[in-house]
């Protein structure tokens, strides 16, 4: 996550491999609201997310929220956190009453997240 060229936007960038393989670069831009904790995405103007800190090192927890859904998700800059994070991040949203936890697989490498 780092500072968008505008002083009120916040970029994330990240490398995704798809079901076929291949690695995919994404971004996502959030545009902070003033007065209000809720970033908006850019091209979701549907979308509410709300950012917070982990106390997992080069982790971040987002909230997203829309029509009809809402989740947590966990991201780190490391490809496999220590399972701590993973067990503590759990912990917090089934204590939020989420009962579903997705953990996506690991089977593959990580995707080398693109320099632009």
């Amino acid at each position: 996550m780092a500072t968008g060229s505008a002083p009120k936007k916040l970029q994330l960038r990240a490398t995704i491999r798809m079901k076929n393989g291949l690695c995919v670069p994404r971004k996502w831009i959030y545009h902070l609201t003033e007065g209000s904790t809720d970033l908006r995405t850019e091209g979701r103007p549907d979308m509410k997310t709300k950012l917070f800190s982990s106390s997992c090192p080069g982790g971040i927890v987002l909230k997203e929220s829309g029509q009809g859904y809402q989740r947590y998700l966990l991201y780190n800059r490391s490809p496999h956190p220590p399972e701590k994070c993973l067990e503590e991040f759990q912990s917090l949203t089934s204590c939020l009453d989420f009962k579903a936890f997705l953990r996506t697989p690991r089977n593959q490498e990580a995707c080398e997240l693109s320099s632009n």
